[in-house]
Formats: C-alpha cells, structure tokens, sequence
C-alpha cells in the first residue's frame, strides 16, 4: 500500500498522527512544508505517490490551499483532507472548491482523525479500481452478466459485415453499442452514419434517407445526398426503426436486398455499399402481426439481434457507470469531479430508473452543479429518488437484515434448512412495513433454531450465534457507512471487540 502523507510544521501532530496510524498498520511519509512535498511529488511514480495527502492549511513557507491546488493538478483523484486551527469559513468553502476530501479543523479527536482517513484511503482505493476499469472497456462500462453477453457479442461480431438488431428500451445505449460494432468491424475507416426515424417528420424522413435532386419538390435549390450515400463504405444506425412509415419500409427493403435506390425526383439507380445497424425498442413481432411492420423487412433486418439490458437488470454497473458520469461531467463543466456516498450509492441502486442509462447520466450532470459539496449524499439526489426529508439529514436507514436469507425463510416451515451458510447481504432503505416485520424477529429466529433442531445438527448454538452477531455487525457498519470505531460505539462493544470478530466471522 502507497503511504499517507502528512503535511504540518507542528512537531507534535505529526507524531501523533503517525502513532495512530502504525496501529492501524497504515504507512505514513511526513513533511514539515508544502515544498518538500512538491519536491518529493516531482520524482514520485505511481507506485511510490501518495495514497491519501493530510495537510495542514497554514505553514510557513507555503498555504497548505496553495498546495492542494498543485497537488490536484497531478493527481486530480488524490484524497486530500485539509487541517486548520483557524475554522473561519473562507477556509473552509476554500478547501472544498479547491477539492478537498473533508476538512479537519483543530483540536481533533484522534480516532475521528483516522476514522476520516480510513474513509479517504478507501476512496481512493475504489477510485484506483474505477480508473483500471475504465481505462480497461473506454468505450462501454459493464462487468454485469448481461453487459458481458453484449461484449461477447461484439467480439465475435468484429470480423463480420452481417445486418444487426438491437433491441432495448430507450435510454439504454443502443447507438453506442452500434458505435462500438462499427469500431471494431472491417468497415471502422469508413463513416458511422446515424439517424433517428422517429425524429424526422414522415415527409421529410425519405429525403433524409436517400438524397433528393434538385427541383424534386418546393425548397430542393440544390442536390442533395442522403444518409444512404453518405454512409457509403461505412455503418448506416437507424434508430428507432419500429417507427419508420410503411411506404418508406418497402424502399429500404429494395436498397437491402440489392444495394441501389433513387433519389428523390431521380431517375438514375444509385449504388451504395452500407453496413445497416438497426435499432428498436417496440416489439417488431407484434408490430408486425398489427400490419404496422413489413414481415420481410423485420426477417432482413433481423440477422443477428442484441438485446442490450435495461439498467434495472444490472444494478451492480451503477456505482461504476455513476463515477464515469461524475468524471464526466465535471470535464465538460471545467470542475473538479465530485465523489458520491455509499449512502448514496444505496439510494441510487434501489431506484428503477425508467430511462435507464441516460436517466442516470442527466441525474450525474444535475449533481454535479446542484450538489454543494465535494462529496454526493443522500439528500444532494435528485428529487426522483425519493430520499425522504428525514433521511436527507441523517445516515440513511437500511432494512433490517433477516437472520435467513430470502431463499432460505421460504423453506422454514417445512424444516428444509440443511445447509445455513452466511447469505449475500442487501442493504436497502428502510419502510416502515420493513419496520414492522422487524418488531417480529424473536419469531424468525426460533423458526430457524428448530428447523437446524430437527435436522440433528450439535451445533444449533455456535450456528445461530454466528449468524446473529455477522447480521449485527454488519448492520452497524453500513449504517456507519463502514467505519468499525463508530460501529462499536452504537452497539455497545469495544473496538477491539468488533475487530476481533469482524476477522473471526470472515467478514473482511
């Protein structure tokens, strides 16, 4: 693990700093003024870096503001966490804009002091992983299963100038995954021509696709090429081809089956050589058992299909795909990138989001000018979430953890709980239904005890025991959003207590 930097002239904070993070076991490297850091940050690689920078604001020699600022521009995802004796509020609203983790003002409580730079630490760690990932797949983001079938997909279409489908609700990525199989597909030289059929009025719409000649109808003082020519050696997207009139279906079935077409008000066949993607998020089948679709058209179309996943199907993509938006969204606005909660993560991952992916870009772009601090929680969501007003000015309630899990409480009746391993754990925020379910636990765990009675087992007790304080530690912590000394606190244990157990229970 990279070191944590600490920066301050006073003696004394930097030893009591260091001391308390050799307990944690966590490196330090400390510097009396900003210029050592910057001297030290010059022949620095990314190996020997910074993994979270401590500073104090005001040193001789230098601003510990002045610092963030240089050390930002090398490492503009650095968590950097600003110490002052002097809490004025220019000090503070200085440090965030500039880019600051968190500020500390002096005196601080020791253990808050690490607590805070544990959460730092762990940012900066996820935020490596994040930057791996996306370096790794620049053009798509996915590491669920479905997105991996669609990735597949893409590969093995890379050599072929086959007719595709994709299929997908709107806001879900159609065109970049026609982007994408473009790119990668012999033609990726030629032109990648896109056109939504659905945005074009219906007596424009032909001209749009195949050009028109000059004096074709009232306007045309010119010639004019189409999508069709203009895509020539290249992909064609047509977007939303569900929506396309009837009559112009039968034109583009004739320029599929053989290449050529007219102008409008032409006379001469023009010949194209076009890659068509379509792209569709209506059921083509039914549309065509309504006569609103030409069979042979959906079977020409229809060569190959991708069904992209809507974003519902693939909620563990919102943390990566949140974090790309941020970055990106902050680069077109010219500001630092804002981070976002595990709190809020929570909330974001139990929304539906009926748009899908743009949905959760749009919310990124709204965080990113609306949000008044570096870091995104709870209550700096959109409305649409629905984090309620008493979450939005506390640690978010999650839902109390059961002591089976979902598959296993449906068989608890009958006595089949055989195998009783510590199951998958969801954090969602909390109803007041939940809340009333939860009144009744006594209840589920002696259903649990005697069906593990019935089965023979010895060791019911160690089992359930096990079980038990796994669910109690890890519901403290997420409601502490992982930090184990605030943990311990609220469930009346020390902190060696929740350490030790944490380790013995395989809950690292």
């Amino acid at each position: 693990m990279k070191p944590i930097w600490i920066v301050d002239d006073d003696q004394s904070i930097r030893f009591v700093l260091e001391k308390a993070l050799l307990r944690e076991n966590l490196p330090t490297r400390s510097f009396t003024n900003p210029r050592d850091v910057l001297n030290a940050l010059a022949s620095a690689d990314d190996d020997s870096g910074p993994q979270v920078l401590v500073s104090d604001i005001r040193m001789p020699g230098g601003s510990g503001l002045d610092l963030l600022e240089k050390v930002k521009a090398k490492y503009p995802g650095l968590p950097v966490i600003i110490m002052t004796a002097y809490s004025d509020l220019d000090s503070a609203v200085s440090a965030f804009q500039g880019g600051a983790f968190e500020y500390l003002p002096k005196p601080f409580d020791v253990p808050k002091a690490v607590e805070l730079i544990r959460r730092a630490l762990e940012e900066s760690q996820r935020e490596d992983v994040a930057e791996v990932l996306m370096a790794d797949t620049p053009e798509m983001l996915g590491q669920a299963p479905a997105m991996q079938d669609v990735f597949r997909a893409i590969g093995r279409l890379s050599q072929s100038n086959v007719t595709v489908m994709i299929t997908g609700e709107s806001g879900s990525g159609k065109e970049l995954v026609a982007r994408a199989l473009h790119k990668h597909s012999p033609r990726a030289n030629g032109p990648f021509v896109a056109i939504n059929t659905a945005a074009i009025p219906k007596d424009l719409l032909e001209s749009e696709l195949f050009g028109h000649e000059r004096g074709a109808f009232t306007g045309a003082q010119t010639m004019r090429r189409g999508r069709f020519e203009q895509a020539d050696g290249g992909t064609l997207f047509l977007d939303e081809i569900g929506d396309m009139p009837f009559d112009l279906q039968t034109r583009l079935l004739r320029v599929l089956s053989d290449g050529h077409f007219y102008r409008v008000g032409g006379h001469s066949a023009v010949k194209t050589n076009v890659r068509v993607i379509a792209a569709t998020h209506q059921n083509l089948e039914q549309r065509v058992k309504d006569g609103g679709f030409r069979e042979d058209l959906f079977h020409r179309l229809n060569v190959i299909r991708l069904r992209l996943p809507a974003l519902r199907e693939r909620k563990e993509d919102i943390p990566m795909l949140t974090r790309h938006f941020l970055q990106q969204s902050a680069a077109q606005l010219g500001v630092e990138p804002k981070r976002i909660s595990d709190a809020a993560l929570v909330w974001l991952g139990n929304f539906a989001f009926p748009g899908n992916v743009r949905q959760l870009e749009n919310m990124c772009h709204w965080v990113t000018v609306m949000a008044p601090a570096q870091v995104i929680e709870p209550k700096d969501l959109p409305p649409e979430v629905g984090v309620t007003a008493g979450a939005a000015t506390e640690t978010p309630a999650y839902a109390p953890l059961a002591l089976a899990s979902e598959s296993e409480s449906t068989h608890e009746t009958t006595g089949m709980a055989s195998s009783l391993p510590l199951p998958q754990m969801t954090v969602q925020p909390v109803s007041p239904g939940l809340i009333a379910q939860a009144d009744g636990w006594e209840h589920g765990l002696e259903a649990a005890a005697v069906a593990l009675l019935a089965t023979g087992r010895t060791d019911v007790w160690d089992e359930l025991t096990r079980r038990f304080e796994s669910r109690l530690i890890v519901a403290a912590l997420a409601a502490t959003r992982g930090r184990r000394i605030e943990a311990a606190q609220k469930l009346g244990i020390g902190r060696n207590t929740i350490t030790r157990k944490i380790q013995e229970l395989g809950l690292e």
